[in-house]
């Protein structure tokens, strides 16, 4: 082991603060010492500067780095390869933290770890491993993901991008929608129909660097919530890239988008209970200092029962969430309930936002206090990555298919 990974590994397992998280006891020590240097590193770095952040649609360029150093931004690629070398389950509670310090550094930390890294360390060859993974590791660079089309939302399988192939290159052509960090990415896993007759069975993946020759990127969209990161548009005009190029084989595709997209749903979950716990801090501490009619308004029964369905809500969907996280680590199937736990936990986030600004009244309204950003954070994570009703019709496919005759 280098000298640079066993710093990354020091970095991420022992700089625990030295008060524990109580309610974590279930969880192995190590992650828990990733928690707590986690929350460590979003008190100081992350919610100081949050709201200038998304107020100033700021890349969080020096916060990506240094999440980099500690190796949360390739936490379950090996070492050997630049990462971290941690299951998913730590990448969860790392999430949850970066996301209840900065959704936006959250999402960014996300793509790159599970939508970016995530298919190429799954179907890549060990050339294109070393070649598209190793320098993402770092945080200098990070990627994205180009599967949603202008027309196509949630029809996945519908992709109407193309690519062919000329001598010893393949040529894309279309435009991909809603790309999260494309305005701050190296690199892009891109999915093209390279059969149309085959329908999903004829859509490929390829890697394309950024910039490229024939690849330009639409507007930066001006967003409800996490402002920080961009959002813009992939735009394919004969787009030359070689043919070793392609990720997995021919008409993999789609099976990769949803295998990736499995995966990517327990880190927006992570991400949402980051959000929802962030809103729950806010509303109990300014319970506590509030006062009206003469004591805290912690002391009313009405804020009680507020603070009470956000610490169920939350909790509720934590456990789903590192449920899904256990199972794909331990390789057993995890598509329902990694749906379960981003559907419960996006949920969550909104309805904890939400009752955290019932709770601080005006104060909440108003950008002196971050309990409206939360909020304006937490409505995407109900959309991207699967609706909620898409997250419903998986879970009710899978529950149906389990009872099937």
């Amino acid at each position: 082991m280098s000298a640079l990974f066993r710093a990354r590994r020091a970095v991420v397992l022992c700089l625990a603060g030295s008060r524990p998280l109580s309610q974590l006891a279930e969880l192995p020590e190590t992650h828990q010492l990733l928690r707590q240097t986690c929350r460590d590193f979003a008190n100081r770095e992350l919610i100081p500067v949050a709201s200038k952040l998304d107020r100033e649609h700021a890349y969080p360029a020096q916060q990506i780095r240094e999440l980099g150093a500690m190796g949360v931004m390739a936490m379950e690629v090996p070492e050997e390869l630049g990462g971290a070398g941690m299951d998913y389950l730590a990448y969860s509670v790392a999430m949850e933290e970066i996301s209840r310090g900065c959704a936006s550094t959250g999402v960014v930390v996300s793509v790159n770890n599970s939508l970016y890294i995530g298919p190429v360390l799954k179907f890549g060859t060990e050339e294109q491993k070393r070649k598209w993974i190793t320098p993402f590791t770092t945080g200098e660079k990070v990627g994205c993901f180009a599967l949603s089309e202008p027309g196509n939302g949630s029809d996945a399988g519908a992709a109407s991008t193309t690519a062919r192939q000329e001598g010893d290159e393949w040529v894309l052509n279309g435009t991909k929608a809603w790309i999260t960090n494309s305005w701050d990415a190296s690199a892009t896993v891109v999915f093209a129909t390279t059969d149309k007759k085959l329908k999903h069975k004829g859509i490929s993946a390829f890697l394309v660097p950024m910039p490229h020759p024939g690849l330009s990127l639409g507007k930066k969209e001006d967003k409800l919530g996490i402002r920080a990161s961009s959002t813009a548009n992939i735009i394919l005009e004969e787009c030359r890239v070689p043919l070793d190029s392609m990720l997995g084989p021919r008409g993999a595709g789609f099976k990769i988008a949803m295998q990736t997209l499995d995966s990517g749903r327990i880190g927006i979950a992570a991400q949402a209970l980051g959000i929802a716990q962030a809103s729950l801090d806010c509303a109990a501490d300014y319970a506590h200092k509030r006062t009206a009619f003469g004591a805290p308004i912690g002391k009313l029964q009405a804020v009680q029962f507020k603070l009470a369905d956000m610490g169920v809500a939350l909790e509720s969907a934590r456990l789903l969430t590192w449920k899904a996280a256990l199972l794909r680590d331990s390789k057993r199937p995890f598509t329902k309930e990694a749906a379960m736990a981003k559907l419960a936990a996006s949920e969550a986030a909104t309805f904890c936002s939400h009752q955290a600004i019932q709770i601080l009244g005006g104060m909440g309204y108003v950008t002196d206090m971050p309990a409206e950003r939360h909020y304006r954070d937490a409505r995407i994570t109900e959309i991207y990555e699967g609706t909620s009703e898409i997250q419903r019709l998986v879970i009710a496919g899978q529950i149906l298919k389990e009872y099937q005759p």
